[in-house]
């Protein structure tokens, strides 16, 4: 009986994923900052892919995904993370009617640019991705009362390189347009969490803001904040 009991009070964790290389790395994040939840994952890179060759989130996609989160609702998650950024408009849309909490992986990442300065510069591998975390940003901003000018690049190729398992090419062709855009703006965001390891051991002369980390620290702020 007591370990019926030790096991229906753990707290379930589901990650809804579009790329295979990030299960592990969210699972490893949720066990450092969230401890006392059970992470799960579901990875459907269709997602993404569907939405690379139209170019665009179309409804069909949103649907799918919203039968992906009542799926981990199904299987006993009591809380949700989308750590794709392209498909935050329909975790946006979601949100409202889901029974638990569902948050997309990029909005503590928005809010600690906005935090950061007035000149946001956003690095992206995918067109998919630029305009929803423009739009973020700009929300974020709104709530912060602040005002925002936006500068984004789009790191042509750079994602092709990442699905052929060429590494080491996509990481420079990241930093490279890192080293440009530095110039123009007080912080970066990078627009996916896939291109988080791009920088890592780097030295910059500005705040480079990406979405894993910054993401789990929000959702943990948000799940343990307190009910009024």
């Amino acid at each position: 009986m007591s370990i019926q009991t030790a096991s229906a009070s753990v707290r379930k964790l589901a990650f809804i994923h579009t790329v295979s290389d990030l299960v592990s790395e969210f699972g490893a994040l949720a066990k450092e900052h969230l401890p006392d939840w059970k992470p799960f994952a579901i990875l459907d890179e269709s997602l993404l892919r569907n939405t690379i060759e139209r170019g665009s989130l179309c409804h069909l996609t949103k649907r799918r995904l919203a039968a992906y989160v009542w799926s981990a609702v199904d299987a006993g998650a009591d809380a949700i993370v989308v750590t794709c950024s392209t498909l935050g408009p329909a975790v946006d849309a979601i949100a409202p009617l889901c029974p638990v909490p569902l948050f997309r992986i990029d909005e503590g990442m928005a809010k600690a640019a906005v935090e950061h300065g007035n000149r946001i510069g956003i690095l992206a591998t995918l067109s998919t991705t630029l305009v929803p975390t423009a739009d973020l940003l700009r929300r974020q901003a709104c709530e912060a009362g602040k005002n925002v000018v936006i500068d984004d690049v789009l790191v042509h190729g750079a994602f092709q390189f990442l699905a052929d398992g060429n590494v080491g090419a996509h990481d420079a062709q990241i930093r490279r347009a890192l080293e440009e855009l530095s110039q123009k703006v007080d912080v970066i965001v990078f627009a996916q969490a896939s291109m988080a390891r791009a920088v890592q051991g780097m030295h910059h002369g500005l705040p480079v803001l990406t979405s894993p980390v910054l993401g789990i620290e929000n959702v943990k702020r948000r799940l343990v904040a307190p009910k009024d």
